[in-house]
C-alpha cells in the first residue's frame, strides 16, 4: 500500500499494491502552504514513510500533546474553553522523510519537525489548508487508514 497526499486538491488518497485506488480522503494541511524548513509550519513535500503509529486502543476525540495521550477527551466545550489551542486527536501517523537534504536531515527534517497525519475536531473545515504543518483528517476517517495502514507505509506528498 502507498498513500499520496495531493496539496492542490487537499485530499489523501490510499492505493493498493497494484496501484488500485482504495480510498479517497479530505484533509487539510499547512496553512503557510508548502516547505520543508524548520519553523516554516508549511506541510513538507516529497517521499515520506509513516515511521510510527501513536495511539492504538485509545477512544476518539482522545487529546495528544508531545504524542502522549493527555487524559482529555476533546468535546466542543473544550474547544470553546482552549479556542487558539492545536488539537491533535484520535491517532497519531508520524511521517519521516526518505530524501536527505530535502526531507531528511538538516533544518528540513520532516521527523524533527514533529509532521504528522492525525485527527482534528469534527467542526474543522477540511477542504482547504489551515493546519500548523500537519495533515489533518477527520476521525473517523483516520481511524480507517489507521487500521489499513502498517507503519513504513510509503507517504508522497505533491503540491
Amino acid at each position: 500500500m502507498n498513500i499520496i497526499i495531493h496539496i492542490p486538491a487537499q485530499t489523501l488518497e490510499l492505493f493498493d499494491d497494484a496501484g488500485k485506488l482504495l480510498h479517497r480522503y479530505a484533509v487539510s494541511t499547512g496553512a503557510n502552504g508548502v516547505g520543508e524548513e524548520n519553523g516554516s509550519f508549511c506541510t513538507p513535500r516529497g517521499k515520506h514513510v509513516i515511521r510510527a503509529k501513536i495511539g492504538s486502543g485509545q477512544p476518539v476525540n482522545t487529546v495528544f500533546v508531545r504524542r502522549r495521550p493527555t487524559g482529555e477527551i476533546y468535546t466542543p466545550e473544550l474547544g470553546a474553553q482552549q479556542p487558539g489551542r492545536d488539537w491533535i486527536l484520535t491517532r497519531i501517523m508520524w511521517l519521516s522523510g526518505c530524501e536527505p537534504g530535502y526531507n531528511r536531515q538538516g533544518s528540513c527534517d520532516t521527523m524533527r519537525r514533529y509532521v504528522y497525519i492525525h485527527g482534528t475536531p469534527d467542526t474543522t473545515q477540511l477542504g482547504r489548508a489551515g493546519s500548523k504543518g500537519c495533515v489533518r483528517m477527520r476521525n473517523a476517517d483516520l481511524l480507517e487508514l489507521y487500521d489499513l495502514v502498517p507503519a513504513g507505509t510509503a507517504v508522497e506528498i505533491i503540491a
